[in-house]
C-alpha cells in the first residue's frame, strides 16, 4: 500500500523454498516459496496493516502523515529473507499488495519482521549497514542483543536470555534435575538450548541427552530423535524448537505409542494452538508471551471477501487453503471446487481468526506503533501544545534509529519501550495444555514470570496445573532419588552429577539436609543419633553412687570400714585378755584404724570428679595404705624381736619399744606424705572428660596429673608390702602356739598378688572400670588383712574363751 513513508514487514507465510537442482546450463528459477500457507502467519501480517492502518486514521499519531507498507514472505528461509531484504532496501515491488499503485518513494523507513531468528538475523545483516532499523516481533535470540554485530535491531518479543533462565527455573521450581532437551537446529534453537543448559548446570538439572532437528532434515532424523525419547529415563523434555520443526518430530513420535513425557516447551511452539491436535501431549507447560486485547483486530481479520483477497496472491492462496477451492478460475479437476461467494469468513475456524488468545500478534501490533512513534518524535515537533507533522519532511532512517532507542510509550495497556540492546521487559505467562470438559485440549494460563522480580519470586502461579496423562501429581523426574538426612551423595562413576548412590554417613558425622554432597563431624562433645542426621550431647559417664556397680562397692566399703569398727570394739572390750595383749593392742588398734580408713577412702573414687575428689582420693589412698602397712611391717618387727629377745643374753627389745614402734610407723607414713605433697604441689591429679575411650559418650575421670607422683606412690607402697611380706616370712616358723606371723604372711601374700595383678587390669580397664579396679584392689587388700590378722583373734576371743589364756599362749609346739 502506498504512502508517504512506507514501512516494511517480513514475515514465514509459507515454511519451505522450493529448491531446484542447477544444471548450469539455464538461468535459474526465481525463487519462490512452498508448501501449505501458515493461517497464524499471515494474521501476523494482518496485525501489521490493522495497526497502520488505525495509525494513519489518528489525530494524535503522525497526524496528517500516511503510512504505506510493503510485506514480504520469507518462506521461514535465508536466501528468500535476503532477497525481500534487498528488495525493501532498493525499493523494489514486493510480491505481497493488494493490487493497488504501490509508493515509488524509495527504500523503507524502518522493517517489522522477521518471525525467526536465523532469517532475521541475515535480514539485519542486509539493512543495518544502511541504518534502517529492524523491529522484530518473534526472533529471541540471544545473539541478536549484540549491539556491535545487529545495531539497527530492535524486538518487542523478550530475549532467548531470558527465556532460557525462565525455563531453567521452571524446571528447578517442580524438582525436575534429569531431563531431556530437543533443539531446533537453527540460531533460535543452538543458541536459545545453550543459554538454557548453561543456567539448567547453574541450577543443578543434568540433561541426559540433547538432539537437534530441523524441518528439512530427512525422516531418518525425526525417527532418531523419537527413538532417543521412547528409550530415555527422563520423564522430561524440554523443547527448545519453533513451531514448524516441533510438529513434525511429535508427528513422528505419534507414529508409534511412547512412554508417557512430560513436555516443557519455549514459546515458539508452546502457544500455537495449531499443535493442539497432538493429545499426547496434554499437560504441556512452557511460558508464553503474555495474552492481550486488540480492540477491532477481529473485525478487520474477519473483514475479507472473494474481491479483497483477489489482488492478493498470498491471501488468494489463504482464502483457496481455509475453504478448499479455487477463487476465480475454473479447474478441471474433478475433486476441486470454484469458490461461489457463499463462503462465510465468521465460520471459519482457523488460527486466523482466533483471536482469544493474541500474544505474538499484539508484538506485531507494539512493532509498528514503535516506529510510528519514532517517526513522530522525529517530524511532528509540539507546537502550541499540539504535534504539527510535516508530511514532505525527509526523514532518513537514521534519525528513526536513534528515536527508537528512547521510546517509552503505553498502548492497549502495554508498555512498550526499549533498554540498551534493543529488547524489552522480560515479562512471560505460564501456560499449560489442560483438557476441556468437551475433550479437546486447549492453552490454559496458569501464572507469570517476571525477570523484574526480585530472585525467588520471579514465577507465581494462580491456577492448579495438569500433567501429562492428565495427573494432578508433579511428575518425577531424577536420575537417582533424593538422599534422605543421615546419608551424602557419592557420585556414580561416568555418569553426570545428577546420579549418585546414597551412602550413610561415617560414625560420630550426620546430614541434616536433603541431597547433601558430605557429611559433618560432630563437635567433639557431641555424638550423631541413630538417624545420624542430628549430634545430640554425648552421655556423661563416671562410676556413680545410683548405679550397681557403684552401689554395690560403697556397699563393701562401708561394710569393710564396720568391720573394722566392730573388730576395734571387741578388742577394746577384751583388751585385758591375754590374746589382745598378745598381740600388741597399741599396733593392732592403730591398724584396724588405718583399716577403716583404707575401706572409707574407696568412696572417694566414687561419684563424678572434681578438683578436690581428684586430689583427696590418691593422696588419701597412699597414705592410709602406707598406715595401715606401716602398722603390719612393725606387728612383724615385733614378732621378731620378741622371739629374738628370749635367747640368752638379748635386749633387743629395749631398742624396739612402743617409743620406737611409734617412730617407725610415723617415719614411713611421713615419707609418703612427702611424696604426696610434692605430687600435690608441682602436677597434681585433675578432673577431666575422656573423650577418647569411647567415642560416642564421654568418661569423667581424674587425669594422674603427674605419673611419677602417682607410681612414686604406688610403688612406695609396694615397698613396703614386699619388705614387710619378706619379714613375715623369716618369722613364719617360729615356735609359738600363736605365731602371728603366719597370718601376716599370708595377709600380705594376698596383698601383694591383688596389687601385682592391679597393674595391667588398671592399665588396660576403660572408662570408669578403671576406677572400679582401682576401688577393687583397695578393698579386697584391705579385706584380707583385717580377716587374714585379726579373724582368727575375734573367733577365739568371742567363741573360744578357753584358748585365749596366757598359758595356752605361752606353750610350746613343734615347729612344722
Amino acid at each position: 500500500m502506498d504512502g508517504d513513508y512506507i514501512i516494511g514487514g517480513v514475515f514465514s507465510i509459507h515454511n519451505y523454498m522450493h529448491t531446484v537442482k542447477h544444471n548450469y546450463t539455464s538461468i535459474p528459477e526465481a525463487l519462490r516459496c512452498t508448501g501449505s500457507v501458515d493461517s497464524r502467519e499471515v494474521r501476523f501480517s494482518r496485525a501489521m496493516v490493522f495497526a497502520i492502518e488505525e495509525i494513519n486514521n489518528s489525530t494524535e499519531l503522525l497526524p496528517g502523515v500516511r503510512l504505506g507498507y510493503r510485506i514480504h514472505d520469507s518462506c521461514a528461509s535465508v536466501p528468500v529473507a535476503v532477497q525481500a531484504a534487498f528488495q525493501l532496501t532498493n525499493g523494489v515491488q514486493p510480491a505481497f499488495d493488494t493490487g493497488e499503485t504501490c509508493s515509488q518513494s524509495g527504500t523503507v523507513t524502518a522493517v517489522v519482521g522477521e518471525s525467526g531468528s536465523t532469517p532475521s538475523i541475515s535480514t539485519s545483516r542486509i539493512i543495518g549497514p544502511f541504518d534502517i532499523p529492524q523491529v522484530s516481533h518473534y526472533a529471541t535470540c540471544a545473539c541478536l542483543s549484540d549491539k556491535q554485530q545487529y545495531p539497527t535491531f530492535f524486538r518487542t518479543i523478550p530475549s532467548d536470555r531470558f527465556q532460557a533462565l525462565a525455563l531453567a527455573k521452571l524446571v528447578k521450581h517442580f524438582g525436575w534435575t534429569w531431563i531431556g532437551a530437543v533443539r531446533s537446529d537453527s540460531d533460535y534453537g543452538n543458541n536459545g538450548m545453550a543459554a538454557f543448559l548453561h543456567a539448567a548446570r547453574k541450577e543443578g538439572i543434568c540433561v541426559e541427552y540433547s538432539e537437534s532437528f530441523y524441518r528439512t532434515h530427512p525422516r531418518s532424523r525425526f525417527q532418531r530423535v523419537a527413538d532417543v525419547i521412547r528409550g530415555s529415563t527422563a520423564m522430561v523434555v524440554v523443547a527448545f524448537v519453533s513451531s514448524g520443526d516441533i510438529r513434525l518430530l511429535l508427528e513422528e513420535l505419534g507414529r508409534r505409542p511412547s512412554p508417557p513425557r512430560q513436555w516443557v516447551g519455549s514459546e515458539a511452539w508452546v502457544t500455537d494452538p495449531n499443535l493442539l491436535r497432538f493429545s499426547f501431549c496434554a499437560g504441556t507447560i512452557g511460558v508464553g508471551i503474555p495474552e492481550s486485547v486488540i480492540p477491532g483486530l477481529r473485525e478487520f481479520l474477519l473483514d475479507l471477501s472473494p474481491a479483497k483477497v483477489a489482488g492478493s496472491q498470498t491471501l488468494t492462496e489463504f482464502w483457496e487453503s481455509a475453504f478448499n477451492c479455487r477463487l476465480g478460475r475454473s479447474t478441471d479437476g474433478a475433486e476441486e471446487t470454484v469458490c461461489d461467494g457463499t463462503e462465510d469468513m465468521q465460520k471459519l475456524q482457523s488460527p486466523y481468526t482466533d483471536t482469544s488468545q493474541l500474544r505474538i500478534t499484539n508484538m506485531v501490533y507494539k512493532s509498528v506503533y514503535a516506529i510510528a512513534h519514532a517517526m513522530h518524535n522525529v517530524m511532528c515537533p509540539e507546537r502550541n501544545s499540539a504535534p504539527q507533522c510535516d508530511r514532505f519532511t525527509k526523514i532518513e532512517p537514521t534519525q528513526v534509529l536513534g528515536q527508537l532507542k528512547r521510546v517509552n510509550f503505553s498502548r492497549n495497556g502495554y508498555q512498550v519501550s526499549f533498554d540498551a540492546n534493543g529488547d524489552p521487559l522480560a515479562l512471560y505467562e505460564l501456560v499449560n495444555w489442560q483438557r476441556s470438559e468437551s475433550g479437546s485440549t486447549e492453552i490454559v494460563t496458569v501464572g507469570y514470570y517476571d525477570a523484574s522480580l526480585p530472585a525467588g519470586q520471579e514465577f507465581q502461579t494462580n491456577r492448579n496445573l495438569t500433567w501429562a496423562q492428565g495427573g494432578t501429581q508433579v511428575p518425577v523426574s531424577v536420575c537417582s532419588e533424593s538422599c534422605p538426612p543421615g546419608t551424602r551423595k557419592v557420585l556414580q562413576k561416568g555418569k553426570p552429577v545428577c546420579c549418585y548412590d546414597c551412602i550413610p554417613c561415617p560414625e560420630g558425622e550426620i546430614s541434616n539436609t536433603t541431597d547433601s554432597p558430605d557429611c559433618l563431624p560432630c563437635p567433639e562433645e557431641f555424638w550423631p543419633n541413630a538417624d545420624r542426621d542430628l549430634c545430640l550431647p554425648k552421655p556423661i559417664e563416671f562410676l556413680s553412687f545410683h548405679e550397681a556397680l557403684g552401689i554395690i562397692l560403697a556397699t563393701f566399703s562401708v561394710g569393710g570400714a564396720c568391720l573394722a569398727v566392730v573388730t576395734a570394739t571387741v578388742f577394746f572390750h577384751h583388751r585385758a585378755s591375754a590374746i589382745v595383749r598378745a598381740n600388741n593392742s597399741e599396733l593392732s588398734f592403730l591398724l584396724l584404724f588405718s583399716l577403716a580408713l583404707c575401706f572409707l577412702c574407696s568412696l572417694t573414687f566414687i561419684g563424678s570428679p572434681s578438683d578436690w575428689s581428684c586430689m583427696l582420693r590418691h593422696t588419701a589412698f597412699g597414705i592410709t595404705f602406707v598406715l595401715c602397712i606401716s602398722c603390719v611391717l612393725g606387728k612383724t618387727i615385733v614378732v621378731l624381736m620378741a622371739f629374738r629377745a628370749t635367747l640368752p643374753g638379748s635386749n633387743v627389745m629395749k631398742w624396739f619399744g612402743p617409743p620406737q614402734q611409734r617412730m617407725t610407723v610415723a617415719s614411713f607414713t611421713f615419707i609418703q606424705a612427702l611424696i604426696c605433697t610434692l605430687w600435690l604441689v608441682l602436677n597434681p591429679p585433675f578432673p577431666i572428660k575422656n573423650l577418647t575411650t569411647y567415642k560416642e559418650r564421654i568418661i569423667l575421670e581424674c587425669a594422674l596429673g603427674s605419673a611419677i607422683g602417682f607410681w612414686a606412690v604406688l610403688g612406695y607402697i609396694g615397698l613396703l608390702a614386699v619388705l614387710c611380706f619378706a619379714l613375715a616370712v623369716l618369722a613364719r616358723k617360729l615356735p609359738d602356739n600363736f605365731n602371728e606371723a603366719k597370718l601376716i604372711t599370708f595377709s600380705m601374700l594376698i596383698f601383694c598378688a591383688v596389687w601385682i595383678t592391679f597393674i595391667p587390669a588398671y592399665v588396660s580397664s576403660p572408662g570408669k572400670f578403671t576406677v572400679a579396679v582401682e576401688i577393687f584392689a583397695m578393698l579386697a587388700s584391705s579385706f584380707a588383712l583385717i580377716l587374714c590378722i585379726f579373724a582368727q583373734k575375734c573367733f577365739i576371743i568371742l567363741f573360744r574363751p578357753e584358748k585365749n589364756t596366757k598359758k595356752h599362749l605361752m606353750s610350746k609346739n613343734p615347729s612344722d
